[in-house]
């Protein structure tokens, strides 16, 4: 009896275990089209748009692994006041001056870039790339297709490389690859990386990472991080203690 009972269960162990082999060459669900996926990007994108103003703190690091006399830090305080209006100020700045000049410029463009006209030429949308399906990965414990970005003309703000769209959200969130057009001829490539994430509720560029091989000196890198982020009702609040700080 023992003996038949052990066959009984190792016949139905080889059958669940046969099974499971049978289900594991099943084909997954397959992924959305391409023109699904652009269409979802283009809705999620639109529905993430800021109604309200907001500020973030971001520092900036220049370094070379050549020369440190260029390293620099800074720090830049952001402010975005809907629909498109966006300045900023030089809070601090050490090392290098290099660090500032080269910040304001990225800040400079990131201003004229919010303008309605400048958004759209820039935007990751049909208008601007060609969008070929790369496959699926997981990116900060995130699943999200790979789209493969080739910029429709040289422009200085179009990114040749990939994107990775959350699976769920249908929002970007990681944008890599090489810049399509170098702004100046002393800059031989520029590759960039840009993170973005949600801050309660709005979608923002969480980190930027990009090297520039510039033409007789080198390589250099400039990172940004986000050091803090404001909401409309905490800046007044922060804008009235100081008022009230600087009364005599």
């Amino acid at each position: 009896m023992q003996v038949s009972i052990s066959k009984r269960w190792v016949n139905g162990a080889l059958i669940a275990f046969l099974g499971s082999l049978v289900m594991a060459q099943e084909p997954s669900v397959s992924a959305p089209s391409l023109d699904a996926i652009l269409q979802a990007v283009q809705k999620a994108q639109a529905a993430t748009r800021p109604n309200a103003s907001y500020q973030v703190i971001r520092e900036y690091h220049l370094f070379s692994v050549k020369d440190s006399k260029t390293d620099s830090q800074v720090v830049a305080e952001i402010n975005f006041r809907p629909p498109s209006f966006r300045d900023y100020t030089i809070q601090s700045s050490s090392g290098s001056n290099r660090g500032p000049q080269i910040v304001r410029r990225i800040l400079d463009h990131e201003v004229k870039a919010t303008s309605q006209d400048n958004r759209a030429s820039s935007a990751i949308s049909s208008d601007n790339y060609n969008f070929s399906y790369l496959g699926e990965a997981t990116l900060e414990g995130r699943p999200c297709y790979v789209l493969a970005l080739k910029p429709k003309r040289a422009d200085e703000t179009l990114i040749s490389g990939e994107a990775w769209i959350d699976k769920h959200s249908f929002l970007i969130r990681q944008v890599q690859g090489e810049v399509e057009k170098t702004p100046s001829w002393w800059l031989k490539t520029v590759r960039i990386k840009l993170v973005f994430a949600d801050l309660d509720g709005i979608w923002v560029q969480k980190s930027m990472e990009a090297t520039a091989d510039v033409r007789v000196v080198g390589a250099h890198t400039l990172t940004s991080r986000i050091l803090d982020y404001r909401r409309e009702h905490e800046v007044a609040a922060i804008s009235a203690t100081s008022s009230t700080i600087r009364k005599p």
